[in-house]
């Protein structure tokens, strides 16, 4: 039987072949990987930061308030870093239907996580509700989120006490401190369906000046009524004014001839003696999923509303 005799060079031959193409492989791979992350990080609303540039400023600040429709463990971690990515360069962030039980919880805490990871300088904080004393069916919690690198919480947060058996959800009230130690206090609200007359809850609103003489309130959330409702003429008188007048801001259920925007709902209203409005508006989220409702409904049936002002001192 013959010897075969394979020489050090022989094996060269045979092995270089076989190591490029197990390189480019890799490489390929890797760079699909890669390309598919860019991807994923991209799918945003490059809006919210068009907004506002006031997390640069040491005297604006910028309030969002979104209510993200039954958040809790709905909200996968991919729909978390969605939100995340779309409210990260506002200072603070009110947030309206965080569902009541642990998954609500749960969801802030991951959003607050998320948030960090874009911004880890930015310390981002929250507060978290106790549940509102309503119907048990209709109870759930408000959330707050905000900067540590731009504002501070003045005490704890609580819900309005004083109308819990008039208001089915009793709004959620927290004051804020600024870096130039001026404080605001913001009223964080979720009405009844526009069925069940929200305005025989947010009728009790203009006792609130009242009841916090020395509060500066902003006034925030989702009020299932436009803002033009006579129900707000008490506080119009006093000197608040919308940020939004005339302005869609919850999702139809399809889009019609690129209409995609149903009731006008959700605002903030302001103390025009005591802020300086610097911009405001909503964030069409609903565009990165090219107007595909469905698929944006399971982010929210709400679109953000947002507000970058100054305090008059």
């Amino acid at each position: 039987m013959p010897i075969i005799k394979l020489h050090w060079n022989n094996f060269l031959w045979v092995l270089l072949p076989i190591g490029l193409l197990l390189f480019f492989s890799c490489s390929s791979s890797g760079n699909r990987k890669e390309n598919l992350k860019t991807s994923a990080q991209s799918t945003v609303s490059h809006q919210a930061r068009k907004t506002t540039k006031s997390s640069g400023s040491a005297e604006s600040y910028s309030i969002v308030s979104w209510n993200l429709n039954n958040f809790g463990y709905s909200k996968n971690d991919n729909k978390v870093d969605f939100i995340a990515k779309t409210i990260h360069d506002f200072d603070i962030v009110a947030i309206q239907e965080v569902v009541g039980k642990s998954g609500g919880a749960d969801a802030v805490i991951r959003l607050v996580h998320q948030l960090n990871e874009i911004c880890e300088e930015c310390k981002w904080d929250y507060d978290i509700s106790k549940l509102t004393s309503g119907a048990s069916q209709k109870r759930e919690r408000y959330a707050f989120l905000w900067k540590g690198s731009k504002v501070k919480r003045v005490g704890l947060g609580h819900l309005e006490s004083n109308y819990e058996q008039e208001i089915e959800r009793e709004p959620f009230l927290l004051t804020f401190q600024t870096l130039t130690k001026s404080e605001f206090t913001l009223v964080n609200f979720h009405a009844l369906p526009k069925a069940s007359q929200p305005e025989t809850e947010i009728k009790y609103f203009k006792f609130l000046p009242d009841l916090y003489p020395s509060d500066l309130l902003i006034f925030l959330g989702d009020f299932n009524i436009p803002q033009s409702h006579t129900v707000f003429n008490p506080l119009k008188k006093m000197g608040y004014k919308p940020v939004l007048v005339g302005q869609k801001t919850s999702l139809r259920q399809k889009c019609i001839n690129d209409d995609c925007l149903a009731s006008e709902y959700d605002n903030i209203f302001y103390s025009e003696k005591d802020i300086i409005m610097k911009n405001s508006g909503v964030i069409h989220f609903y565009k990165e999923f090219k107007n595909d409702m469905k698929e944006a409904r399971k982010i929210s049936d709400h679109v953000p509303v947002y507000l970058e002002f100054k305090i008059n001192e």
